[in-house]
C-alpha cells in the first residue's frame, strides 16, 4: 500500500480576507438552518465558489470552536463545490452543531449549497440562453 493522501480543502477554495467576509456578511442573503446560518453573496469576479467558516467565542472555547469549524469543513469538502458560478458563503454554526450527527451537518450543507446553485446557477443559464 502506497502513502496515504491527504485530501484537503484548497486554498483557492476558501474564503480568506476579513473584507470578503465582512462584504457578504453587509451584502448577501441568508439561509437559516437548525444547526448553522449561512450567508452568501454573488461575485462578479470569475473566481471559484469560496467558502469561509466563522465561529464565535461565545460558542465555547478554542477547542470547542475549533471542532465547530473542522466537522463543517469536512461536511463542505466531502460534499464538493460547484466551480461554475462565483459566490462567496459564510457558514456560521450554532451550538447544536456540536450534538448533531455529522449526516445531518451534510444535509443542511447540501440544501444551502442546492439552494445557492438554484439561485445563481439557474440566473446566468439563463441570460446565457436570452443573449443566443
Amino acid at each position: 500500500m502506497g502513502p496515504t493522501v491527504r485530501k484537503r480543502f484548497p486554498r483557492n477554495s476558501r474564503l480568506l480576507r476579513h473584507a470578503d467576509f465582512e462584504r457578504v456578511y453587509k451584502q448577501g442573503k441568508r439561509h437559516f438552518a437548525a444547526h448553522m446560518t449561512v450567508f452568501y453573496l454573488e461575485r462578479e469576479a470569475p473566481q471559484n465558489f469560496r467558502v469561509g467558516f466563522t465561529v464565535s467565542g461565545a460558542l465555547g472555547g478554542a477547542v470547542v470552536r475549533n471542532r465547530m469549524r473542522r466537522r463543517l469543513r469536512e461536511a463542505v469538502r466531502l460534499l464538493g463545490r460547484n466551480n461554475e458560478i462565483a459566490v462567496d458563503v459564510v457558514i456560521n454554526p450554532k451550538k447544536s452543531l456540536l450534538t448533531a450527527e455529522f449526516t445531518e451537518i451534510q444535509q443542511e450543507v447540501k440544501k444551502a449549497f442546492e439552494l445557492i446553485e438554484r439561485k445563481y446557477g439557474n440566473a446566468r443559464g439563463r441570460s446565457e440562453i436570452e443573449s443566443q
